[in-house]
């Protein structure tokens, strides 16, 4: 078999890849966390807390759409953020509506929370940093109960990874994380404790979501190549100062303390789109 016979099934493999659009590899990344996650950690408190998140951002999604746009839409947005919803919500014990509630903000805040015709906010990151700061005591975000199996998380961040060089956006996840591990070893210092305590977010659950689905999201990233960098590592650096106001028991702080990186993207994110819409030319 000579070079070019051997090279025509990757010639086909990397066409087909090319015509699938990169919400469907989301898509098929969001379900592969939840089937491992369920399989080997139990991660869903029940079946029918993913009906009501998955449900709701659905059933929201067609409504506002149908009432907002004229049109019947995609629904894989919607899958994505419903899943991701009821994979990253942790309520109270027994409290179910949180997850046909988050839901329905998620995928309504794509809706409501725009400008310019964009939604400024990732919808996950919204309904979960709404739930967070609203009802703290009873709510709280997947964390260590997923566990650090070497094995599921090379299989994730595989698929992670071309998720992201499908979409073409690649630089940011390895920019945050670059960003992320160096402001890490610096915390470490300050505080005289070993890096890798510092480094271990980074292998968890709520990471592989954030750096391959929410600081990536081409929906709401700016523009111009250079300027997604500046975002993505002012991201960093306001988590790590959030960090670092924890860490120190700074008043006023704790209740970013469960999630710094998603309330970074939180407060950032948004500045940053409006900021780069603005500066566009106006619609006609």
């Amino acid at each position: 078999m000579d070079a070019s016979t051997a090279s025509m099934p990757l010639t086909g493999i990397r066409g087909l890849l090319g015509r699938i659009r990169p919400q469907y590899f989301s898509s098929t990344l969001v379900t592969l966390i939840l089937v491992i996650g369920q399989w080997k950690y139990q991660i869903l408190g029940s079946y029918v807390d993913l009906a009501l998140a998955l449900g709701s951002a659905l059933v929201t999604e067609i409504v506002l759409s149908l009432l907002l746009r004229g049109k019947f839409p995609a629904l894989v947005s919607g899958y994505i953020s419903g899943n991701s919803v009821a994979i990253m919500s942790k309520p109270q014990s027994g409290l179910a509506w949180p997850f046909g509630v988050g839901g329905a903000i998620a995928v309504a805040s794509k809706y409501v929370l725009t400008y310019r015709g964009r939604h400024l906010w990732n919808p996950t990151n919204f309904s979960l940093c709404a739930f967070l700061l609203l009802a703290p005591g009873s709510f709280a975000i997947l964390s260590h109960e997923w566990g650090n199996d070497p094995r599921a998380n090379l299989v994730i961040w595989i698929v992670g990874l071309i998720v992201v060089l499908r979409a073409k956006v690649l630089h940011l996840t390895l920019t945050y994380l670059a960003a992320f591990a160096v402001l890490a070893v610096g915390r470490a210092w300050l505080r005289d404790i070993p890096p890798l305590a510092e480094l271990a977010p980074a292998t968890g659950v709520m990471y592989q979501f954030f750096v391959f689905f929410m600081i990536t999201d081409p929906r709401t990233i700016v523009s111009k190549r250079r300027d997604q960098i500046v975002v993505v590592i002012l991201i960093a650096l306001l988590e790590c100062a959030l960090r670092l106001l924890n860490d120190y028991q700074v008043p006023g702080f704790a209740r970013f303390a469960p999630a710094p990186a998603m309330f970074a993207l939180f407060f950032v994110g948004p500045i940053a789109m409006w900021w780069d819409l603005r500066r566009q030319a106006p619609r006609a």
